[in-house]
């Protein structure tokens, strides 16, 4: 059986660290990702006391009256799934402006409150903001990555492991939600996945929007599911339905607010007008996505087009997570031209070291697998600290121009 509390989770330390100076903190992420647990860890430790709006009573006085029962909380609070009671947030900056110590605050969300004008504003200045992915593949494996190190520093070591084949497809339908991996089999994995799809819809997405077809979203989800990891297009995505291209975008963005898609970004330098400046779409978690299109780790094994699909998602996911925690700023895009040629994810960090990430699901690379990265190479001019190409093969092989392909597992593992 998995269990969460088994499994180191790396945002922990920079949580720690801006309890120390800052007044309130706020870890948001998808629901069940393992925002509470992390909260009760650290207020174990720290002797915070802890509430949850999702209880109706405490949801109910925090909403009748908001001053009065942000008074009679203790000095150290843990305020979990705080979008439930989105009017508290004023509250909290009036006692925060009153008396300003480090720590006081200890809030968790399932919906990405900062996309709120009124709460965003509110808090400006006096909360810290950490955002919490289901697990990642090294948290799973229990060692802290290396790979991105390697990856800014364009250095990787020849050396041999061991393909993966079948397993990167059930690495890839089990997904990161603490609760699915605790079920014993892929079957119930799966159900625990459309449970949590159904009550996300049902419960958070309707916190959040009146919304008159609600019936609408698991479909909608589905679609975005097959298109996960290409450039979005809202007309593809309306065409099924009897709505309006921009009440199809509203939805893909309210899917966001609750952590259940991504876009990502296309990378651009100003100058460079050649390039695609079209977002690409990604299911938040790989699980989700393989609920949603059905497919368990043989249909997805046999399936090779949609095995690509989410492999790239899988990356993008698991360098988001790494990314999360790393001590540098890194920001994530993609890249592709106007004569196709792509990277699938690009990394900035800090004031501007370029490096990129191609994903294959094959178990072979050519030379012409970098094409991409090259001209990305070019673009960046001395940014570009180096890529790789992703595969599911068994050597580290370098193709020149601090360029490599790298086994796929090598992203986590971190010998």
């Amino acid at each position: 059986m998995h269990d969460d509390h088994r499994y180191p989770r790396f945002a922990k330390p920079g949580l720690i660290e801006a309890l120390a100076d800052t007044p309130v903190v706020l870890i948001h992420g998808p629901r069940q990702c393992g925002k509470t647990t992390l909260a009760q860890d650290v207020g174990r430790e720290h002797t915070y006391a802890y509430f949850s709006f999702d209880d109706a009573v405490t949801l109910g006085a925090a909403t009748a009256d908001p001053v009065g029962f942000v008074a009679d909380l203790p000095d150290r609070v843990i305020l979990d799934e705080v979008q439930r009671a989105p009017g508290i947030f004023s509250t909290l900056k009036s006692a925060v402006d009153k008396r300003r110590v480090p720590g006081r605050f200890l809030l968790t969300g399932s919906a990405n409150v900062l996309l709120l004008p009124t709460l965003a504003d509110s808090l400006t200045g006096r909360m810290g903001v950490l955002r919490l992915h289901p697990l990642a593949q090294c948290e799973l494996a229990g060692r802290a990555p290396r790979f991105l190190e390697r990856l800014f520093a364009g250095t990787h070591k020849a050396r041999h492991t061991t393909r993966m084949g079948k397993a990167l497809a059930e690495r890839i339908v089990a997904g990161g939600y603490p609760a699915a991996l605790a079920r014993s089999t892929t079957r119930r994995q799966a159900a625990w996945y459309r449970d949590y799809i159904e009550t996300i819809i049902q419960r958070d997405v309707r916190d959040l929007a009146r919304i008159a077809s609600l019936d609408a979203l698991p479909r909608l989800l589905a679609l975005a599911a097959g298109q996960t990891a290409r450039l979005i297009n809202i007309s593809d995505l309306a065409s099924p339905f009897q709505l309006s291209r921009p009440t199809i975008r509203d939805y893909v963005t309210l899917l966001e607010r609750v952590f259940l898609v991504d876009e990502l970004p296309p990378w651009h330098r100003n100058r460079l007008s050649r390039l695609i400046k079209t977002p690409k779409l990604h299911v938040g978690d790989t699980g989700v996505a393989s609920a949603l299109l059905g497919l368990d780790a043989h249909g997805l094994w046999q399936d090779r087009d949609t095995l690509g699909q989410l492999l790239e998602t899988f990356v993008f996911q698991e360098l988001r997570r790494q990314a999360s925690w790393h001590d540098d700023e890194i920001r994530l895009f993609h890249y592709r031209d106007k004569d196709g040629a792509e990277v699938d994810v690009v990394l900035e960090r800090g004031a501007g070291d370029v490096a990129g990430v191609e994903v294959k699901a094959s178990a072979t690379v050519t030379a012409a697998d970098f094409r991409g990265l090259r001209k990305l190479k070019a673009a960046a001019g001395k940014k570009f600290a180096g890529g790789v190409v992703l595969y599911d093969g068994e050597t580290v092989a370098g193709f020149g121009d601090g360029l490599y392909a790298v086994p796929v597992g090598l992203l986590w593992e971190t010998a």
